[in-house]
C-alpha cells in the first residue's frame, strides 16, 4: 500500500524541511505527491527531483494546458532523468484571459500521448466526486483509463459513505484515495461553496474529528488494496498524522 503526503513546493529549503519532518515522524509514508502551481516558481517534477532522496516514489502533478499540442514532449527526458516513472494528469485551468490556442484543452489526449510514448510510465488521472453526477463521473473515468489511465488520484473525500460508493462503481481500478484535514468554519465554507464538498452531519472542523478520518479513510483504503494521499493544508503533517501513519 502507497501513503503519500502531498507537499506544495513552496521553496526548496522549506520541501527538504518537510520531507526530513515526515520521514523521521511518520514512517509508514512511503511516497510524496507534488502540485504544478502556477503561483510557485518550482515546477512539480523539480520538487520530486529533490524528494527522492528521501522517498523512492515522488509523483508529480502535470497540468495538461501547459503543453502544446504538436510540440515534442521535452517534460519526458525530464522525468527520466528524475527517475520519475508515476505521475498524475490533470487538466489544469486556463488563462482567465482566454484558451490559449494549441495546447492541451483535456486530460485525455495528453494521458493518451505520454502511455503511447512511455508505456511504462504509470499515468494517473484526477477524478472529483462533486463536479458532476455519479454516472458521468464514473463515466469520464472510465474514458480516462480507455486512453491509458491506470488509475486515479481523488479529490479530498470527507465522508465513508461516499467513498465507498464510489469504490463500489470503480470496481478493481487502482485509487489513491484524497484526503485533507478541514479544521475551521471557513475553510468548511470554502470546500462546501467553491468545491460543492459533502461532509457528514457529525462532521466537527477540530483536529480529533479529521485524526479519527483520516484513520478510517485509511483502513478503507487498505481494505480495498488501495493506496491513499493526505493533503495536509496549513498543517503540518507530522502533528495531523502521527500515530495514525
Amino acid at each position: 500500500m502507497q501513503v503519500s503526503i502531498e507537499l506544495v513546493p513552496r521553496s526548496e529549503d522549506y520541501l527538504v524541511g518537510q520531507l526530513e519532518s515526515i520521514q523521521d515522524r511518520l514512517p509508514s509514508v512511503n511516497t510524496i505527491n507534488i502540485p504544478d502551481l502556477t503561483r510557485m516558481s518550482m515546477r512539480s517534477w523539480q520538487g520530486c527531483k529533490i524528494a527522492k532522496p528521501w522517498f523512492d516514489l515522488a509523483i508529480p502533478h502535470i497540468r495538461a494546458v501547459d503543453f502544446q499540442v504538436d510540440e515534442p514532449l521535452h517534460l519526458l527526458d525530464a522525468l527520466d532523468s528524475a527517475g520519475i516513472d508515476e505521475i498524475l494528469v490533470v487538466t489544469g485551468d486556463l488563462p482567465k484571459e482566454g484558451a490559449a490556442d494549441g495546447v492541451y484543452k483535456s486530460s485525455l489526449p495528453l494521458i493518451k500521448r505520454i502511455k503511447q510514448e512511455r508505456p511504462d510510465m504509470k499515468v494517473y488521472g484526477a477524478l472529483d466526486p462533486y463536479r458532476q453526477s455519479f454516472i458521468d463521473e464514473i463515466a469520464y473515468s472510465r474514458t480516462k483509463v480507455d486512453h491509458g489511465a491506470d488509475g486515479f488520484f481523488t479529490q479530498p473525500f470527507f465522508d465513508l459513505r461516499l467513498m465507498a460508493i464510489y469504490g463500489e462503481l470503480l470496481g478493481d481500478v487502482t485509487v489513491f484515495w484524497g484526503v485533507s484535514p478541514v479544521l475551521t468554519e471557513r475553510s468548511y465554507k470554502y470546500w462546501v461553496t467553491r468545491n460543492r464538498a459533502i461532509f457528514p452531519d457529525h462532521f466537527r472542523p477540530n483536529m480529533e474529528w479529521n485524526r479519527e478520518f483520516a484513520q478510517i479513510a485509511l483502513e478503507f483504503a487498505e481494505k480495498r488494496n488501495d493506496h491513499i494521499y493526505f493533503m495536509p493544508v496549513k498543517v503540518d503533517a507530522a502533528d495531523y498524522l502521527q500515530g495514525i501513519v
